[in-house]
């Protein structure tokens, strides 16, 4: 039977959607990148903020018109949106047949079962359930690089966050498990793993007692066959010195961080929730800048929160023109329903949201577009991620460079190369946010 998947939002989402490709490829089922001829059709949907929300909407209509009138016999829907709307989906699209929470999707094989036999399905476990789906994942990355979940939910509960409400308390998977899984995606011809969760930085706390990331990262150094690990989402507060000099001893540990900061209005950052002062997110990167030099920073923001003056937008452009991160992303705020800033007053007009979010990307470009000029000279190892269309030429990523949300490196060569392959390179040029680069002898 044919199944056609969408996955949507964030790449913690992705992981749960290839452990369930991977189970329904073990239960048989064949999956078709053509929805027209699908017998199934499954969704795993995000809400984090409103786009998101819209996009899994949209998506979930678009699959109920081949429900109603093409070869679909069962539409399912799963993942955040599905558990924070699980009862206005069922009243609301009568094409769905089943409907899953996100600590449920290890049963969507069984539900597709029950779906097919006419039932109406909703499967809502405990939002505290951590699901263990027994199988390998399918890949939906191109094989050389995957991502490796390593926590479910989060326990900060910022002023604007639903996602504690759809995902749970923290809960660290066990170090074990991992480690089998990241041998199993080495042996798959994985070579770079990063790694994911909402916070990961706490990682191990609840289960060892102790945040146990560098102890996990000392064990996934160890698997043979993988050559790069980056670590994504680390909340500043909790960047501890084990994990620093982890990373300044792995030579496998990548010299790249995420640290979602959010703002850097004191005033601001007490209304998110968030645990951190102005003045200590910037002792927090001048420390790392100064343990690792060459230590890329990413951060994102969020802009038009509730209550921001304008003055307090302009502390926050001072503090990105001074810190000089290496890659920045801006979010508007978005009010989701159910969470205290939904309900705050002084809610900031659409138009000066977009307004303040392009100022800082203007501001940021200025900065990207500087550092990316001070690399031309040096020389980076790099790896392939595939060729340029009727070229000569290949598109390939640094240490600095996550899959999907950072810059390339673009390389001409006449050898011939393949995704996956590590290359040493000479950066010949600066492109915007890009890197132009030539094989080094």
């Amino acid at each position: 039977m044919k199944i056609f998947f969408v996955s949507l939002g964030c790449d913690k989402n992705l992981v749960d959607s290839e452990k369930m490709l991977g189970l329904l490829g073990k239960k048989g089922f064949v999956i078709t990148d053509d929805e027209t001829e699908a017998e199934v059709i499954v969704i795993n949907t995000c809400c984090f903020i409103n786009d998101a929300k819209e996009e899994s909407i949209q998506s979930i209509l678009e699959m109920a018109e081949y429900r109603r009138n093409g070869n679909c016999k069962a539409l399912i829907v799963t993942g955040c949106l599905a558990q924070r709307y699980q009862q206005e989906i069922i009243d609301e699209i009568e094409e769905v047949d089943a409907v899953l929470g996100t600590t449920s999707y290890d049963k969507l094989a069984e539900a597709i079962e029950e779906a097919l036999e006419g039932q109406s399905v909703t499967l809502f476990d405990d939002i505290d359930r951590l699901a263990m789906p027994d199988g390998e994942r399918m890949l939906t990355t191109g094989g050389h690089y995957a991502y490796l979940k390593i926590a479910e939910g989060c326990d900060k509960h910022c002023t604007y966050c639903i996602i504690p409400k759809v995902r749970g308390n923290y809960r660290s998977v066990p170090m074990e498990n991992l480690i089998e899984e990241a041998e199993e995606l080495a042996q798959a011809g994985v070579k770079e793993l990063i790694l994911v969760a909402q916070e990961t930085t706490l990682y191990g706390k609840d289960l060892y007692g102790k945040k146990s990331l560098h102890l996990l990262i000392r064990k996934l150094c160890q698997i043979k066959g993988l050559r790069w690990i980056r670590v994504l989402y680390c909340y500043p507060e909790e960047i501890y010195d084990e994990l620093i000099r982890t990373m300044k001893e792995e030579p496998k540990f990548c010299h790249y961080l995420d640290l979602p900061i959010q703002h850097a209005s004191n005033q601001i950052l007490k209304r998110m929730g968030r645990r951190t002062t102005a003045e200590e997110l910037m002792q927090i990167v001048q420390r790392l800048r100064a343990e690792i030099p060459d230590i890329v920073l990413r951060t994102t923001l969020i802009t038009g929160f509730p209550g921001e003056t304008a003055q307090q937008h302009e502390e926050l452009m001072a503090f990105v023109d001074e810190m000089e991160f290496d890659r920045l992303g801006v979010f508007t705020y978005s009010p989701e329903e159910g969470t205290p800033a939904a309900s705050m007053p002084q809610q900031i007009p659409e138009e000066i949201k977009l307004e303040r979010r392009d100022e800082l990307m203007e501001l940021q470009q200025e900065v990207a577009f500087d550092l990316a000029e001070q690399r031309v000279g040096s020389t980076v190892w790099a790896m392939i991620e595939g060729k340029v269309a009727d070229e000569n030429a290949y598109v390939a990523r640094t240490y600095g460079d996550a899959p999907g949300v950072d810059g390339y490196l673009f390389l001409n060569t006449e050898e011939v190369l393949m995704s996956g392959d590590f290359v040493k390179v000479r950066v010949t040029g600066a492109c915007e946010y890009d890197l132009i680069g030539e094989l080094k002898e």
